[in-house]
């Protein structure tokens, strides 16, 4: 009874399977469950070792040795036969004996119910002296997070690996903020509704995304959202113009960098958004999440990526990579299987700024969490570009020249 799996329990329970229904009630009340097995089990252990003394007295009389060569023979007989060898055999087939058990438990705890209540007023009485706390029903036992993601990570026959990815991801999902998952505001592409008509139309023409943000004069200040399919009409009947661009526009729908996405993904359903401009503390834009970019965080990536991005990564047949500094630094643990750490800078640019103190030149190599990388290309006091290495191992060496740096 005590061997069950609980949960397993309750399953069969909701599927109306009747031992299931009565082994839960058992075990709602763990004290007379335990009250009843006990009482019975500690008579009929009495009764055994009684009776084999009055056989011992009737054969052999009064000697003390045939009385003691009795008390060891009934103390085996009962370990082996009525106390280890039947637990055992339970513990391995808990199931299989305990919901046939419950039809005989139930009728049996109703019978001896004055007995046990009368046994657990001393039991009880004990635990308040002891100041311990009574024994806990079937309903308190719940399962942490980590636990259930220890359940997860051990039922890998069971669950095939990409479901098991999905529950993984899903559990991290009130850890995570929009600026976790948020494009860059550098890799935000958006329009200027001051730019040319001209240059505004080649824009529109060669974008690879549905929504674009407008802004005046510089790309903080978004003043709406277009839609491209919205201003098709435009296009086709040659009547584009600023005018006609900003009737278009959809009001703008910014969110605070510390939304957790799971919320995040909630406000978009309710509001009826696909797309949100993330702002820090003072309403400075920091960037910009969609709800693809949710999405792909647990089911992994399915939306068709632009030529400019960094969608693809796989390690070159040397074992490095060349990224871009902006890269977020969860994609990239994520796609290549890397350990950097996320509890600081977001990118792979701000994760080597504050490692170094300081904005290197081209050439600098550094080493963080274990993975090799090269500062290939800087600008403007950014990280542009940089080469990753695989981590060390026999098969691939580290590349020489490689020096960490403190």
């Amino acid at each position: 009874m005590m061997a069950l799996n609980r949960y397993r329990l309750r399953a069969m329970v909701r599927m109306g399977n009747r031992g299931a229904i009565i082994a839960a009630e058992l075990l709602a009340h763990t004290d007379r469950l335990l009250g009843v097995i006990l009482l019975m089990n500690n008579l009929l252990n009495a009764a055994a070792a009684v009776l084999v003394s009055v056989i011992t007295v009737s054969l052999f009389g009064q000697d003390k040795i045939a009385l003691g060569l009795g008390t060891l023979a009934v103390t085996f007989l009962i370990l082996v036969f009525s106390e280890i060898s039947p637990k055992v055999v339970a513990a391995a087939n808990s199931e299989r004996i305990a919901l046939p058990a419950a039809f005989v438990l139930k009728p049996l705890l109703r019978l001896l119910t004055p007995v046990v209540w009368f046994v657990n007023l001393f039991v009880y009485a004990l635990l308040f002296i002891t100041r311990l706390r009574p024994l806990p029903g079937e309903n308190s036992q719940r399962l942490t997070v980590e636990e259930l993601r220890h359940l997860v990570l051990e039922s890998s026959q069971i669950i095939p690996k990409k479901h098991q990815s999905i529950l993984m991801n899903l559990f991290d999902l009130e850890s995570i903020t929009v600026e976790d998952v948020m494009t860059p505001r550098a890799r935000i592409e958006s329009i200027d509704i001051e730019a040319p008509i001209e240059s505004i139309a080649g824009q529109l023409a060669t974008s690879y995304h549905t929504r674009l943000p407008v802004y005046l004069g510089e790309p903080g200040k978004v003043i709406g959202v277009l839609h491209l399919r919205h201003v098709l009409h435009l296009v086709q009947n040659g009547e584009l113009d600023r005018q006609g661009l900003e009737g278009l526009l959809a009001k703008p729908y910014f969110v605070p960098a510390g939304t957790p996405v799971f919320e995040q993904l909630q406000f978009f359903q309710e509001a009826r958004q696909r797309i949100a401009l993330v702002v820090d503390e003072y309403g400075e834009l920091l960037g910009l999440v969609t709800m693809e970019d949710i999405i792909e965080e647990f089911v992994g990536e399915f939306t068709t990526s632009a030529p400019s991005g960094t969608g693809i990564f796989s390690w070159g047949e040397d074992g490095s990579i060349l990224v871009e500094g902006g890269t977020s630094l969860r994609e990239l643990n994520r796609k290549l299987s890397l350990s950097l750490p996320l509890d600081g800078p977001k990118t792979l640019n701000g994760l080597i700024l504050e490692y170094l103190q300081e904005i290197p030149e081209a050439g600098v190599w550094v080493k963080i969490a274990n993975t090799a990388m090269e500062i290939v290309q800087t600008q403007d006091r950014t990280i542009k570009t940089v080469r990753l290495f695989k981590a060390p191992s026999e098969e691939n060496p580290p590349p020489r020249g490689t020096a960490s740096v403190r």
